[in-house]
């Protein structure tokens, strides 16, 4: 009867990685039922265990969602929020955009974030945001709905010149890794680049702050994110005043841009990452999180970290911060059309706009180039927002993008008020005056 039960769990693992929702919640009920068999029929000394195993995943499957859409019937709809040919905005090409990305590693440590196994929601949704949809597989989960799609028209998939459609990026998930482990892996995704690849890494995790009076070495006097939280025994007690073993600093990054370098930090202490100088002339660009949530939405941060809601769902994200719990599926898509708009705009100005040739560089590849537009819609939607006051409760990226040309482009700011007011939420944003 356990080994059923631990086939259970790792297959609902499985289904996790391979986004297949649906099956998952029919495992839970089925996990649900087994362990009450096995508690009434052996009295096991083990079924606590069992019975936490069971509120984690219900608790991630829960968390997952964010947002309820549902049916007229209101069952909920299984949405996908991977990369598929409509989802993608377009651009005009240029020779600048030759990167693709090939290799990614993605890392989590929140203390206080849901997970299940080795899998916190932060790394569901990141590595769900990297992966394409299967387009021949007759099993992928999207109910016959066009709810989990944004109707681009971005044109031949696959491309006209008949180039095969490219597999997913390689990944790496690591869950509270040592230094040593994300140094290894690092160094693993840099040597397998290939010419014109692009290495992503993600980290989710919290803040690593310095306790230095008078910071001379950028790379490291300023702290940087905690990957995990264990003591190296090898060296004993830290000394008073040494560095934390385990905490990625910015300077721990320098070799690694020797390559095309995409790193997004989602901590409370993501700042520092913008100080990282591009001695190899390669291109480099950080997205970061903001360093603070405003008071009333902290509770949030159990169920995953709205910045990278934000990059994995832009609008589950947008109504979790207008108090919008559920949406029919009507109501969804015809509020998807404002986010596909806002992102089409958001591309255009970006590739028309004296953006630093890094930012150009990356932009010609569908993932990274999503990536960039929804973190556009993110800073627009914050710094519009009655409850985001401050520099510091709104992301920032290294190199920045241009503030007249992009961030505070009226067309931008038009659609974020007209998508507020779609889901009756225009209260929660500044009014026009304000905005003067």
């Amino acid at each position: 009867m356990v080994k059923k039960l631990r086939y259970y769990a790792r297959f609902i693992v499985v289904c996790l990685l391979l986004n297949k929702m649906k099956l998952v919640r029919e495992l839970v009920q089925e996990l649900d039922a087994q362990i009450a068999d096995y508690a009434s029929t052996y009295e096991p000394e083990d079924q606590v265990e069992w019975n936490l195993v069971l509120d984690e995943i219900k608790g991630f499957v829960k968390a997952e969602s964010a947002v309820g859409v549902l049916h007229a019937d209101s069952n909920p709809v299984i949405l996908t929020h991977r990369l598929g040919p409509l989802t993608s905005p377009p651009i005009e090409r240029s020779s600048p955009m030759c990167l693709t990305l090939q290799e990614i590693l993605i890392i989590g440590n929140c203390a206080d974030q849901v997970k299940f196994s080795e899998l916190s929601v932060d790394m569901f949704r990141m590595l769900q945001t990297l992966e394409r949809e299967p387009r021949d597989d007759p099993q992928h989960i999207h109910d016959a709905s066009p709810a989990g799609r944004l109707p681009f028209r971005p044109g031949p998939y696959p491309p006209e010149n008949g180039m095969p459609r490219r597999d997913n990026p390689h990944k790496y998930l690591l869950y509270k890794p040592t230094y040593s482990q994300v140094q290894v892996f690092l160094a693993s995704g840099f040597k397998e680049l290939p010419a014109n690849g692009a290495l992503l890494l993600y980290l989710s995790a919290d803040g690593c702050f310095s306790t230095v009076k008078h910071p001379e070495e950028m790379g490291y006097d300023l702290g940087g994110v905690s990957t995990s939280s264990k003591r190296d025994p090898e060296h004993g007690k830290r000394p008073s005043g040494g560095k934390e073993p385990h905490c990625l600093y910015p300077g721990d990054l320098y070799p690694f841009t020797r390559k095309p370098l995409f790193v997004i930090v989602d901590s409370d202490n993501s700042y520092v990452f913008q100080q990282i100088p591009r001695y190899f002339g390669q291109p480099l660009m950080v997205l970061m999180s903001p360093q603070e949530t405003p008071s009333t939405l902290r509770d949030l941060r159990h169920g995953g970290s709205l910045f990278t809601l934000f990059l994995h769902s832009p609008l589950a994200a947008f109504c979790l911060i207008c108090n919008v719990g559920s949406l029919a599926v009507h109501h969804w898509e015809r509020c998807q059309s404002y986010v596909e708009r806002f992102l089409i705009e958001a591309s255009r100005l970006v590739v028309r706009s004296r953006c630093e040739s890094s930012i150009l560089q990356f932009f010609g590849d569908d993932f990274l180039r999503l990536l960039v537009v929804r973190y556009v819609f993110c800073d627009v939607v914050l710094h519009l927002h009655r409850l985001f006051r401050g520099r510091h409760q709104r992301p920032c990226c290294h190199p920045s993008l241009p503030e007249a040309d992009v961030l505070q482009h009226p067309a931008l700011h038009h659609i974020v008020l007209d998508l507020a007011a779609c889901i009756d939420a225009r209260d929660h944003f500044l009014d026009s005056n304000e905005l003067a």
